[in-house]
């Protein structure tokens, strides 16, 4: 299914490493940035399908300004510390899932899979 572009974002540049390498097997391309206009310049030119945003290192707003600028791109986001209201305030915002950063099978399984239903929902 290499077909997909994924921008990630990510604090830790080890857990950015971790993800990318994962990632590039399952999508076309993977670019990592290091700030949030880094990544809205990145999803535009390059058209990603899927972003991934470390929710501790950017606001919720940011979260909702993503969803409306590229309403067709699946946001998940990750973070480290268990917060449920975080959690669902991302959500609310307009992320499609949201993951611990350290379950790169979680990422990858979310990613696809909110990619394939926001596909198969436009068809």
């Amino acid at each position: 299914m290499k077909s997909l572009g994924v921008v990630l974002l990510q604090g830790n540049p080890a857990v950015a490493q971790s993800l990318s390498a994962s990632l590039s097997e399952k999508f076309r391309s993977v670019r990592c940035v290091g700030s949030l206009e880094e990544l809205r310049n990145s999803v535009a030119k390059h058209r990603a399908e899927v972003v991934i945003l470390d929710i501790e290192n950017t606001s919720i707003q940011a979260v909702q300004e993503l969803s409306r600028e590229f309403p067709r791109a699946c946001i998940v986001c990750t973070h480290r510390l268990a917060d449920e209201q975080m959690w669902m305030a991302a959500l609310d915002a307009g992320a499609a899932d949201v993951c611990p950063s350290f379950d790169t099978p979680g990422i990858l399984n979310a990613a696809l899979r909110n990619v394939a239903g926001s596909r198969s929902a436009v068809a």
